[in-house]
C-alpha cells in the first residue's frame, strides 16, 4: 500500500513576504490617495471660483468709483463749487491728479 502524499506547505522567502506586503499596501494606499487628491482639487477649484467672483465684484466697484471721480473732476462741477465758495475760475491754477 502506498503512503498518503504529504501536503507540502509553500514557504515564502523574506523578500517575497516583503513584496506581498508592499503590493497589498500599494493597493490600499493608491485609492485613498486618489480620493484625497480629488477632494483637495475640488476644494481648490471652489476657492478659485470664490476669488474670481470677488475680483469681478471689485472691478465693478472700481468702475463705479472711477465714474464718480470723473463726474467730480468735470469742468462744470469744478466751476459750480468754485462759485459756491466765491472763488474765481482760473484754468492755469487747476491741477488734475492722474489716474493709473
Amino acid at each position: 500500500m502506498k503512503a498518503p502524499k504529504k501536503k507540502t506547505k509553500l514557504k515564502l522567502l523574506k523578500g517575497e513576504k516583503l513584496m506581498y506586503v508592499l503590493l497589498f499596501a500599494l493597493f490600499l494606499v493608491v485609492p485613498i490617495f486618489n480620493v484625497f487628491t480629488s477632494s483637495m482639487l475640488s476644494e481648490t477649484n471652489t476657492k478659485v471660483e470664490r476669488l474670481r467672483k470677488q475680483i469681478s465684484e471689485q472691478e465693478l466697484t472700481n468702475q463705479a468709483l472711477n465714474m464718480q471721480v470723473d463726474e467730480l473732476a468735470s469742468l462744470d462741477n469744478i466751476q459750480d463749487i468754485a462759485e459756491a465758495y466765491g472763488l474765481s475760475y482760473n484754468n492755469s491754477n487747476i491741477k488734475t491728479i492722474g489716474q493709473e
